[in-house]
């Protein structure tokens, strides 16, 4: 990674949103090569190494403001991103299995209000405990930025944060390619976390 621009790194260590998009395509490559070697044979029949990439990429997003890179590469943090993803997917699928069948409950708690789980879990994700304002209000927020999202969007949202679906299933659900899901899966987070700076 010599060839990668000493002032895109310095850029992303800044916090500057831009350039970490711009760094996460120039790692691309070697990032899905560690998560290749990280996955193991059963986590890798159950979701993809692209999805891994694809949540490293918006967990990155979402915490470069509360991060401090001054001293370690940004390489290395999103390598630990990784790791942690693959030690929660690990868990959803292996030790779910021990829990009780009873408590495995949707997010919205059985309301019709599609918005309201599902709000619920995107804005304990999208949001870091730093801010200001309550749990309730990014609730709020939250279920206000995801009514304005196109209907697409808003169901391959719920499908793969709420029902946990890979993006490949997500893709013949609704009849697009697996490449333009995980596209639009990432420009809707993108949308959500613009949309709650105006609500």
């Amino acid at each position: 990674m010599n060839e990668l621009n000493d002032d895109l790194i310095q850029l992303v260590k800044d916090g500057d949103r831009d350039a970490l998009a711009a760094y996460l395509d120039a790692v691309r490559l070697p990032l899905m090569a560690f998560i290749q070697r990280r996955l193991g044979d059963a986590l890798r029949t159950k979701i993809e190494p692209d999805d891994i990439f694809q949540e490293m990429s918006t967990d990155a997003v979402r915490s470069l403001d509360s991060i401090d890179l001054s001293e370690r590469e940004p390489f290395s943090w999103l390598c630990q991103l990784i790791e942690r993803r693959i030690i929660d997917e690990h868990r959803r699928f292996f030790e779910a299995k021990k829990r009780d069948a009873g408590r495995e409950v949707a997010f919205d708690g059985g309301s019709d209000n599609r918005s309201g789980g599902f709000g619920n879990m995107l804005a304990q994700s999208m949001t870091t405990p730093s801010q200001a304002f309550s749990r309730k209000s990014r609730e709020a927020r939250l279920a206000i930025a995801v009514s304005q999202l196109p209907e697409l969007q808003q169901q391959a949202l719920q499908m793969r944060y709420v029902e946990n679906l890979p993006s490949k299933e997500i893709a013949e659900r609704v009849g697009k390619s697996d490449a333009a899901v995980r596209v639009m899966l990432t420009r809707a987070v993108k949308a959500l976390q613009d949309l709650m700076l105006e609500v």
